[in-house]
């Protein structure tokens, strides 16, 4: 069956060792790449090779891992089970709205400049329909408000979409004004939550989110290759299927009789054995507690935000709003070049960061250590 680990049997503060003995990559390297992808916890390792032995030796054996997973999400994220269909990626989640929609020329989609391609590509890809995609930028501060993205909606748009958290500069949308944003114009409220959930608190019912798409692979503890789409019921009867398999539907040799919640997005067969791993990482951070985990991971990044501080380098993530931070802190030592140099001096010393767009990101996780980030300091 899916592991299914009882609630409390660790804590973060009392057995922080036990849990950072589950990541074994803190053994050889100081790991602050968190926002580029989890490493691999030994809970999910085992649940993989658990999977992979059934696979080499009693197929029959290997469990049912879809609806485990949906109320696993449900329990971290809100909403009901039936409301996540288990994808693939955040651009499987959000092409599937961007596909099912009745589009009308003259309609238009409002979103931030500069997200993620995964968020961005899906609504590009509906030029060539005549629906009309208005970005708005990010304001001196890297921040966008509902007050920004109002200026550009009206009663043709369809959908206001957003990511919680933004890969380039962690900067954490208020979701709950935004979602009030595209309801008083009737439009669908999507989200990209890849690097929010898992590490901060979101829940898509208070949020107000009509469709949530994440990647399993970075805070929530997967691997590639793992997702999902939520979509409650306003979104599912504006949403049509474009993709079903047999997963989709109820199984007819005659007709297509679509499930009645959000598995009538789901398709054929998807990586059952990376499924069942990610169930165990999932059980992980609901044991954990993610109000737990997004504690931790504030003092971290407070530790880090005081340091680079310290040393006068320019964070370019939005800090002085505590509704505004996440995992994430970007900062620069002045010009690419600069943070070249930091970037290769650091990977030399075992500090794995990232380098995108000229700027350097670091993301701590809960089971980073304050040594490592003061490793990471020293290291600058």
């Amino acid at each position: 069956m899916i592991p299914d680990p009882c609630f409390g049997s660790l804590d973060l503060t009392d057995d922080f060792d036990a849990v950072r003995a589950l990541f074994p990559i803190t053994q050889h390297s100081t790991y602050l790449l968190n926002a580029g992808q989890s490493p691999l916890n030994q809970r999910s390792r085992a649940a993989l090779d658990q999977y992979l032995d059934w696979a080499a030796t009693d197929t029959d054996a290997r469990p049912e891992v879809r609806a485990p997973l949906r109320r696993l999400l449900a329990d971290l994220l809100g909403g009901r089970p039936g409301d996540y269909a288990i994808t693939t990626s955040t651009g499987t989640g959000i092409s599937t709205v961007a596909a099912g929609m009745s589009w009308k020329s003259g309609d238009n989609v409002v979103l931030p400049a500069g997200e993620h391609w995964n968020s961005t590509f899906p609504w590009f890809n509906l030029s060539s329909r005549g629906v009309e995609i208005r970005t708005v930028q990010p304001d001196a501060e890297n921040r966008i408000s509902a007050d920004a993205l109002a200026e550009q909606v009206d009663d043709r748009t369809r959908v206001v979409s957003i990511t919680a958290v933004r890969f380039d500069t962690g900067f954490r949308a208020d979701l709950k004004s935004i979602s009030n944003l595209a309801h008083a114009h009737d439009a669908l409220f999507v989200v990209d939550g890849t690097q929010c959930a898992g590490a901060s608190g979101m829940n898509v019912v208070e949020d107000g989110i009509d469709v949530l798409a994440c990647g399993g692979f970075k805070w929530l503890m997967g691997l590639a290759g793992t997702g999902f789409m939520y979509a409650n019921e306003r979104a599912q009867t504006r949403i049509a299927p474009v993709s079903p398999g047999m997963f989709a539907a109820r199984h007819s040799f005659t007709e297509l009789d679509f499930h009645s919640d959000a598995r009538r997005y789901e398709t054929g067969t998807i990586a059952y054995t990376l499924l069942h791993g990610w169930a165990a990482g999932l059980g992980l951070i609901r044991e954990l507690g993610v109000d737990n985990i997004a504690n931790r991971n504030r003092q971290l990044t407070d530790r880090i935000i005081t340091g680079l501080t310290d040393r006068k380098l320019r964070i370019l993530s939005p800090v002085d709003r505590p509704e505004e931070r996440s995992a994430i802190v970007v900062f620069s030592a002045g010009d690419e070049a600069a943070n070249k140099v930091i970037f290769d001096r650091l990977t030399a010393a075992k500090v794995q960061l990232s380098l995108r767009h000229g700027s350097l990101r670091v993301s701590p996780n809960f089971f980073n250590t304050d040594a490592e980030i003061d490793r990471f300091l020293n290291g600058l």
